[in-house]
C-alpha cells in the first residue's frame, strides 16, 4: 500500500504552518515533509510531530536565500563554505525531528561557470554531505527538477542524477524521484522508476499541467501508484502539489491510501 506523506509547504495552507500538522493528522496522513524547517524552532516542530504521531519524512538542506532567487547552492563554486555550514544545520534538525532523509537542491547554474566546474563542485559537496550525514544516520538525496518551473536549474534528468550518484560513490546518496518534474522533462515514468529503484529513496507526486492533485491532469496515477507499490518501493510518497481548491476538497484520490481516513 502506498505510504503518503503530506507536504506542508503546499498542503493545508488554509492555515498557518504550525497548524498544518493537525490538518495532516486529521486527514489520515502519518508522515509529513516540507521544503525548509529552519525558520522554525526545531523543538516546536518536534512537539507537533509528537502530538500528532507524525513521522518527519523529509526536508531540504538549506537552499540559500529563496526570496532572493536561490533554489539551492550545491553546484555553486563560490558558496562551498555556506553549503557545508548548511549540512551541519540540517543534521541538528534531523536529530531533533528524527528525520532519516534530507534532499539536496543542486541550484541554478551560476552564469559563466564552466559545466565541468559545476559538476566538480556538486560532486565534491555531495561527497562531503553524504559522509557527514552518514555519521548522523541520515540519508542524502538529490532531485532533478524541470527547467520550465526553474529555468537554469542544474540537475534536470534521471540519467544525469544517476551518473552523479555513481561518481560520488557513496551508499549514503540516493535519488528523490519527483513524478511531476520528470513527466515534464522526460516522461516514460514507470520504466524509469523500475530501472532506478535501487537508488530511489523518496518519491514525490503532483499532476501536470497545473501541479495540482492526482486526477486533475494527464498522469494516470491509479496505475502509477499501483505500479510503484508492486515494484517493491516501500518508502514515503510525498504529496507535493498545489490543491486546486482546498486541501480537504482535493483528497478524494488519496482516501484509499490514508490510514484512518
Amino acid at each position: 500500500m502506498p505510504k503518503l506523506s503530506a507536504n506542508l509547504s503546499m498542503l493545508f495552507n488554509e492555515v498557518e504552518f504550525l497548524d498544518r500538522f493537525d490538518g495532516a493528522a486529521r486527514a489520515g496522513f502519518r508522515g509529513v515533509e516540507y521544503m525548509s524547517p529552519y525558520q522554525y524552532d526545531r523543538d516546536d516542530l518536534a512537539e507537533r510531530l509528537h502530538w500528532y504521531e507524525l513521522t518527519q519524512a523529509l526536508y531540504n538542506l538549506p537552499a540559500g536565500d529563496w526570496d532572493a532567487g536561490d533554489r539551492g547552492i550545491a553546484c555553486d563554486p563560490d558558496r562551498v563554505g555556506e553549503f557545508q555550514d548548511g549540512v551541519g544545520k540540517a543534521i541538528e534538525y534531523a536529530a531533533a525531528l528524527k528525520c532519516e532523509r534530507v534532499n539536496c537542491l543542486a541550484g541554478i547554474a551560476p552564469v559563466g561557470v564552466e559545466p565541468r566546474r559545476l559538476r566538480e563542485t556538486f560532486v565534491s559537496n555531495l561527497k562531503f554531505a553524504a559522509d557527514a550525514l552518514l555519521k548522523a544516520g541520515v540519508r542524502l538525496l538529490i532531485e532533478p527538477i524541470n527547467t520550465r518551473d526553474i529555468p537554469g536549474f542544474y540537475l534536470t534528468r534521471t540519467a544525469q542524477a544517476r551518473s552523479i550518484i555513481e561518481e560520488v560513490g557513496s551508499d549514503n546518496l540516493g535519488l528523490q524521484y519527483d513524478v511531476y518534474h520528470m513527466q515534464i522533462m522526460e516522461g516514460d515514468l514507470a520504466p524509469t522508476i523500475q530501472g532506478n529503484l535501487d537508488v530511489i529513496g523518496h518519491v514525490q507526486i503532483a499532476d501536470t499541467p497545473g501541479r495540482h492533485e492526482p486526477g486533475t491532469g494527464e498522469i494516470n496515477y491509479p496505475f502509477l501508484l499501483d505500479f510503484i507499490d508492486s515494484a517493491g518501493y516501500d518508502g514515503w510518497i510525498g504529496c507535493e502539489y498545489r490543491p486546486a481548491d482546498t486541501t480537504e476538497a482535493g483528497l478524494d484520490w488519496a482516501r484509499p491510501y490514508l490510514d484512518g481516513a
